[in-house]
């Protein structure tokens, strides 16, 4: 197996996080364009969100579209997670992952021992999530009208063994990130089913993306930790938590430096949600060398290395431009 891969990417430092931005509470759609005084800072001037929900965004980090993806769009995600999980298709680059507490033990393949699928920009059913003009109509007031699909998800959280590694720890997504400028990436989480504290719903703290990148690594949790689920290493925990009970099609749009994680299912179901990050496609890649971003870089080469055994030099930033795929307008610089 052989790729060709794009130029050397550019080499230029990371983007501090722009200040705090203290939005007033209004409601009603009302169009930008009659309040040049206010400042926005984490969305762009566009016709689809009312003042209001733009700043509840700038204020908290995240927004909640209440039924936004279909029953019928949901039911063909769920058939085809089945499909990749029963080994019917296999659609190239896709990363199949387990609970760690599974993960040694003997098993057939189904839907019950795995945990998350990602990577799936080549699996033509699972990205059309991905392209849902419902979607990207969200997404462009962050992105702007060029926009990269980066990175893909299907969640598929387990009952908890009792060893509460169903637990996602709290993080902030822009740690796995190697390009910038954060204020033009978002993530798009949409619920496939009821999802609350009992089946494990998304925790948040509201304003959190106003601040820094901070350092991460892997919990010290007694009954292990899932690969790559890599948390913060101290934060304030006076900060408020938010838990969103959210409806099947509910999704949510939250800033790559929003702080959240996700709890222990503690039913006997299997809480699944489908998600994608999101960018501008004028996003530029950095270097993260001597950056709190080095460990997770040394972790994923390791796996792209053992991946792709025959090529001889890979970077971060290959492996993203593998994973980037182009859903609307140009493809830029990312």
């Amino acid at each position: 197996m052989s790729f060709q891969w794009p130029l050397p990417p550019l080499r230029v430092p990371p983007v501090a996080p722009p200040a705090a931005l203290v939005a007033q509470p209004t409601s009603g759609a009302v169009s930008p364009a009659a309040f040049p005084h206010q400042q926005f800072q984490y969305t762009l001037d566009n016709n689809v969100l009312s003042l209001e929900q733009r700043q509840f965004y700038e204020e908290n980090g995240f927004l909640v579209i209440k039924n936004l993806v279909s029953d019928a769009d949901i039911q063909r995600f769920r058939d085809e997670f089945q499909r990749i999980c029963k080994k019917e298709v296999q659609p190239i680059g896709i990363t199949v992952m387990r609970d760690v507490a599974i993960e040694k033990s003997e098993y057939v393949p189904n839907e019950k021992v795995v945990s998350k699928v990602q990577d799936f920009q080549e699996d033509e059913e699972l990205f059309r999530y991905c392209t849902l003009p419902q979607i990207l109509k969200y997404v462009e007031c962050f992105t702007g009208p060029n926009i990269m699909a980066m990175h893909t998800m299907l969640i598929n959280k387990p009952p908890d063994s009792g060893k509460k590694t169903s637990r996602h720890p709290l993080h902030q997504d822009l740690h796995y990130f190697p390009f910038r400028p954060s204020n033009t990436i978002v993530c798009a989480w949409t619920a496939m089913e009821h999802i609350d504290r009992s089946n494990g719903c998304l925790v948040v703290l509201p304003g959190t993306h106003k601040g820094p990148l901070m350092q991460h690594d892997y919990p010290q949790w007694e009954g292990g930790v899932n690969k790559m689920y890599h948390g913060i290493k101290d934060y304030d925990k006076n900060n408020a938590r938010m838990h969103l009970v959210m409806e099947k099609g509910d999704t949510v749009f939250f800033h790559p430096l929003l702080i959240h994680g996700s709890g222990q299912n503690k039913t006997q179901g299997y809480r699944k949600a489908i998600s994608c990050h999101f960018a501008s496609a004028s996003c530029y890649y950095i270097d993260v060398k001597g950056t709190t971003q080095e460990n997770i870089e040394k972790e994923v080469l390791e796996i792209a290395k053992k991946r792709f055994r025959d090529i001889d030099f890979i970077t971060i930033q290959d492996v993203w431009r593998f994973r980037g795929r182009l859903v609307k307008g140009e493809r830029v610089t990312l």
